[in-house]
């Protein structure tokens, strides 16, 4: 029996994704042959073309003429925007989004074609990536070169590190219209050209996994043209349907059209299962974690006892070209463990479906051996929700009797534990950044939130960590229901005041999650009244709160850009804009050079993402 394991896009192209080598990894030990292929580097490698903008430009040319016709018969300037027809919607942003760009970017639509396949290949050297000048040039021609590429497709948009419609929702109707919107889907064309090269594989089962919203069309599009063309099990996988698995009950076409299955929540036994299920070795119903219909009901099958990390096998990267990835060295997600060990804060979901374990130290310190050793990778993110300090303590011990020579970045929580000679002894054994969970300079949200920290002693670990030196940054977030603008302002400060121990700092806006632990008694937190789920495949919820309406919050997060800009001026962490890339920096020129360095001209981003 074959299988394939297929990562489409739209996520990150400077790395691989950790769930698809984490499968293989489980396959390579079985009965079962399986190989992986990444679609989403191969989609941003196929774009990122002069043959493919110049293309692009002339399709859009075409696409602005076509769609003024459709539109001109229609189209009353006296009609409000919202009573056309969802299509028309489309039609009309779309000519207008078409005509502006080709008004305001003429200079970009005449030399970035012929600039970037240079630019894509100086990206992923040494000496042009690391330089900054450089660099900031590269970012911006591939920038530039993604919305070319977007603009036939419009109100659609590739980049970096999101597809994005500004129209598009979480609901049934408006998922199935953009998978087969040829005016807006951008990703057909391509599918068209590969999906002969897999079908003559006859595969027995294609995995398809889909993570995030970026991920929803381009994934259920090549989804329903495999199980159109091909005689394969096709299974949904990836940690995004497993937190709306509900709306399948309205929705049952879902299985007639993009899959014969979801497999939801920690994949490496069901998957394993599912095969035996396709082999005709045990019946559907024993396939653990999977969803599907069958005689015409939604079926929810039992959950699996999810597979310790020390249980699984060595994750493999067998059949990736490494050097299609938009960087000039490899970063590889890692895990040292699964979930959260505090798993209280009200406002995060994000452990949703895992439960906690940690990676025995002999068996991470083989795997690490074996991506360095095998596959000549040195750099890695681990993508724990956080690495507790006494965790951090032993692996750093362990890394350096072992020599290893490897180094990396984490997200942390501001433990009093993490103390001075704890993150020295971390930076000389690889340790580069730490990703904080700062939130709110508000010691009110912050209890409310239940960060389970000592709040007036996180500033001082901040400093503890940066004179170790680790490069310090840290996530805030703005709109949690309770927030005033007042609290609001508590963080603009913080970040503004300690720019010395803050070193670059990621804002975002509160989303309330479906399974946060805030749900469980809104009222508490400052909510009133009724949540309300925002579409039916959306895994947030949407309230009315006592704290800042929506203008007086959009108000803060503009404040919080401008006043930072102030004090972060034109750091080279803001204009990298990933923070991936920020910690090649890091890694290369060090934590101090990189704090330091400003650019002399303006802009850039505020943030990173």
């Amino acid at each position: 029996m074959k299988i394939l394991l297929l990562f489409p896009p739209q996520w990150m192209p400077t790395s691989p994704h950790f769930a698809i080598p984490t499968l293989l990894g489980q396959f390579r030990e079985s009965e079962y042959k399986a190989s992986i292929m990444d679609l989403n580097i191969n989609f941003y490698n196929h774009i990122l073309t002069k043959e493919y903008l110049e293309g692009a430009i002339k399709k859009a040319q075409e696409s602005q003429k076509e769609t003024l016709k459709t539109i001109s018969g229609v189209y009353n300037p006296s009609k409000a925007f919202e009573d056309y027809t969802f299509d028309m919607q489309n039609k009309i942003a779309k000519y207008g989004m078409i005509k502006k760009y080709f008004q305001e970017n003429e200079e970009a639509i005449k030399n970035v074609p012929g600039l970037i396949e240079q630019a894509v290949e100086s990206f992923k050297l040494q000496e042009g990536f690391y330089n900054p000048e450089m660099v900031l040039m590269l970012t911006n021609i591939i920038d530039s070169a993604l919305e070319i590429a977007s603009i036939p497709y419009f109100p659609s948009k590739i980049s970096i590190n999101d597809y994005y419609n500004q129209f598009f929702k979480l609901d049934y109707e408006t998922i199935k219209y953009y998978v087969f919107n040829k005016d807006t889907n951008m990703f057909l064309d391509y599918y068209e050209k590969i999906l002969p090269e897999i079908v003559k594989e006859e595969y027995d089962c294609i995995g398809i996994s889909i993570n995030s919203s970026s991920q929803i069309v381009p994934g259920l599009t090549i989804a329903n043209m495999l199980k159109n063309s091909t005689k394969a099990h096709i299974n949904i996988g990836g940690n995004f349907f497993g937190r709306v698995i509900e709306a399948f009950e309205k929705h049952k076409e879902f299985f007639d059209i993009f899959a014969h299955s979801v497999l939801v929540e920690e994949g490496e036994t069901p998957v394993m299962e599912l095969a035996k299920y396709i082999d005709g070795k045990i019946p559907i119903e024993e396939a653990s974690n999977l969803v599907y219909v069958k005689d015409g009901e939604l079926k929810i099958n039992k959950k699996a006892e999810p597979l310790k990390l020390d249980d699984m096998q060595n994750v493999s990267l067998e059949g990736l070209e490494l050097d299609k990835y938009l960087t000039p060295d490899i970063i590889f997600p890692f895990q040292t463990s699964r979930g959260c060990y505090w798993r209280k804060c009200s406002f995060c979901d994000h452990d949703f479906g895992q439960f906690y374990n940690v990676k025995n130290l002999d068996k991470l310190i083989d795997q690490l051996k074996e991506m360095k050793e095998k596959y000549g990778i040195t750099k890695f993110e681990f993508i724990d929700e956080a690495i507790s300090p006494k965790y951090m303590e032993a692996l750093s011990q362990r890394l350096l009797d072992e020599n290893l020579k490897i180094t990396y970045f984490c997200n942390g929580r501001l433990e009093s534990e993490f103390s001075k000679e704890l993150l020295q002894k971390a930076v000389s054994a690889g340790l580069r950044m730490v990703l904080w969970g700062v939130e709110s300079g508000s010691k009110r949200i912050m209890k409310l939130i239940n960060k389970g920290i000592d709040i007036d002693n996180r500033l001082n670990i901040l400093r503890a960590s940066r004179e170790a030196g680790v490069f310090n940054f840290a996530f805030i977030f703005f709109g949690f229901p309770a927030e005033t603008k007042e609290e609001a302002m508590q963080t603009i400060d913080m970040l503004c005041a300690n720019t010395d121990i803050i070193n670059i700092y990621g804002k975002s806006m509160f989303t309330m999650g479906k399974h946060t632990k805030l749900r469980e008694d809104p009222t508490f937190y400052g909510v009133v009244g009724e949540t309300k789920q925002e579409s039916e495949f959306s895994p947030t919820y949407s309230y009315e709160a006592v704290g800042m309406t929506k203008a007086e919050l959009k108000e803060m997060m503009d404040l919080c850009s401008t006043k930072c800009h102030k004090f972060y001026g034109n750091a080279l962490a803001l204009h990298l804009g990933y923070r991936e890339l920020l910690f090649l920096y890091i890694d290369k020129h060090g934590a101090d050079w990189v704090s330091q360095y400003r650019f002399e001209h303006k802009g850039g981003s505020d943030e990173l993402f």
